[in-house]
């Protein structure tokens, strides 16, 4: 649990992020990753990494080990195939939890084969995701893999908790992480047309990223697609939606090390 009494909001701008681009793939870091490394940029409590990601039809990540990782991807555009060395094997497209617990080892691919698995053979599209990377409780759990369609739950327009191991959202979670101080939650918000706000949870650690569109966040100011808001001791501002947007929201109890 925190130590810190402090309350500390910090804005990072879509623009400031560290890229990746190769012929395949646009990719961007909000923390330290792969090659990309800043000692004063690693984390924001128990949150190591929030890329978003955009692969190009027939491209993807081909198979790689991961290990003592809870791995949240969250599909904004197109769909994604996940397969795994424990047999499972799934398509991620936009309104489906979906996460992999890497526990003791675990390998996978993901790719973007919207060419092979459209209903319309010409149909070929990128695929934009989020994927977020958060800390287990423990090392060398058992690894796992769950999904579950959610659409229906977003289209109320509030908060929906997506992903957690936090015992307060037990009955309402969709798809379960094994980091009992975590929790994900999503709002889509309808903009002007139809007034759309949500009030961010409270926390010691509060990570609040804009996957789409523009919000107004309260004693912050409008925020733009990309842009993030890591918050200490924080929580409870509302945020209201300029335009269709949709945030993912980061809600910790503690940070890495336990601080």
């Amino acid at each position: 649990m925190s130590t810190l009494t402090t309350p500390h909001i910090d804005v990072h701008r879509a623009g400031d992020r560290m890229k990746t681009r190769v012929a395949w793939l646009d990719s961007k870091h909000s923390f330290s990753f792969g090659e990309h490394y800043d000692p004063d940029n690693t984390h924001h409590g128990l949150l190591l990494v929030n890329n978003e990601d955009i692969v190009l039809p027939g491209e993807g990540f081909e198979t790689h080990p991961h290990r003592d990782m809870e791995i949240v991807t969250w599909v904004l555009s197109g769909s994604l195939v996940h397969q795994d060395s424990l047999g499972h094997s799934g398509v991620i497209y936009p309104g489906l939890a979906q996460r992999m617990s890497a526990g003791a080892g675990i390998l996978h691919s993901e790719k973007n084969d919207s060419w092979r698995i459209s209903t319309a053979p010409a149909h070929e599209e990128p695929v934009h995701f989020v994927q977020m990377w958060v800390v287990p409780d423990e090392p060398g759990l058992t690894p796992g893999y769950q999904q579950l369609e959610i659409d229906d739950e977003l289209a109320g327009g509030g908060l929906v908790t997506v992903a957690s191991g936090l015992p307060r959202y037990r009955d309402r979670t969709a798809i379960a992480i094994n980091s009992s101080h975590s929790a994900l939650h999503v709002a889509r918000l309808a903009g002007p047309a139809e007034p759309a706000e949500v009030r961010l949870p409270e926390a010691p650690y509060l990570h609040l990223f804009v996957a789409r569109g523009e919000v107004d966040m309260e004693g912050v100011g409008p925020l733009y697609e990309g842009d993030a808001v890591r918050m200490v001791r924080s929580g409870g501002q509302r945020v209201t939606a300029n335009i269709p947007s949709e945030i993912l929201v980061w809600e910790m109890h503690a940070r890495l090390g336990g601080q």
